[in-house]
C-alpha cells in the first residue's frame, strides 16, 4: 500500500503522517498528558518528538507498506487521532489507537479499530494484538466491541511512562484479522 494511500470509513480519513502534519499531532494529542496517560510512549515535550515519531512512521512505511496512520474527520479535515497496523513479522502485527479528548466518546476508535483490522486482512496477517493498561476501561470496550479477545493479564510487562518508570500490568487482547 503506497504512502499516498487514504482508507476510508463511514466518517474518517485514515492516512500515514507526514511532515506537514507534524504540528497538528503535538498540539491536537500528542502533547496532552490526559490523552497519552495509558499510551506506552512519553508525552510529547516539544514538536521534535513528534518530528520523531513522523519518521519512525515513515521508515514503517519504507520496510513493510503498513504502518501508523492519523484519522482525519472525513467532512472538515480536522485531525482527530490516529491508528495504525504495526508489523512484527511477516504474520503477526499490533495495533492501538489515539485519539485527541475532543473525539472521546464518538466511537471512532472502534471505526478506526475496524479499519486496522481490515488492514491487517489484506496484508494476511495472522494474528493482529494490542496491549491495553489493566486500568483503561474505555480502551478495553473498544477492543471488545471490534472483536478482540482478552487472553489474560501479562505481569510487570510494560512501561507506561506517564503513568510510572516501572513496568505495570497490561491486558492482552488479539484475534484473528479474518
Amino acid at each position: 500500500m503506497p504512502e499516498s494511500t487514504v482508507i476510508e470509513t463511514e466518517r474518517l480519513l485514515l492516512k500515514p503522517p507526514t511532515r506537514e502534519d507534524t504540528q497538528a499531532i503535538f498540539e491536537r494529542y500528542a502533547s496532552d498528558a490526559e490523552v497519552t496517560q495509558y499510551l506506552g510512549w512519553p508525552t510529547h515535550t516539544s514538536v521534535q518528538d513528534t518530528e520523531a515519531f513522523v519518521g519512525f512512521s515513515q521508515s514503517e512505511w519504507a520496510r513493510w507498506g503498513v504502518g501508523p496512520l492519523l484519522a482525519f474527520d472525513k467532512e472538515s479535515g480536522t485531525l482527530l487521532g490516529g491508528s495504525g497496523v504495526v508489523m512484527e513479522t511477516a504474520d503477526r502485527a499490533a495495533t492501538g489507537y489515539v485519539f485527541a479528548r475532543d473525539s472521546w466518546g464518538k466511537g471512532y476508535a472502534t471505526e478506526s479499530l475496524r479499519a486496522m483490522v481490515a488492514l491487517a486482512a489484506e496484508f494476511k496477517v495472522a494474528r493482529v494484538y494490542a496491549l491495553c493498561h489493566v486500568d483503561h476501561q474505555a480502551s478495553c470496550r473498544v477492543l471488545e466491541k471490534c472483536g478482540f479477545q482478552r487472553e489474560g493479564v501479562i505481569l510487570r510487562h510494560l512501561v507506561f511512562p506517564n503513568l510510572s518508570s516501572e513496568p505495570l500490568d497490561v491486558f492482552r487482547y488479539a484475534r484473528s484479522p479474518v
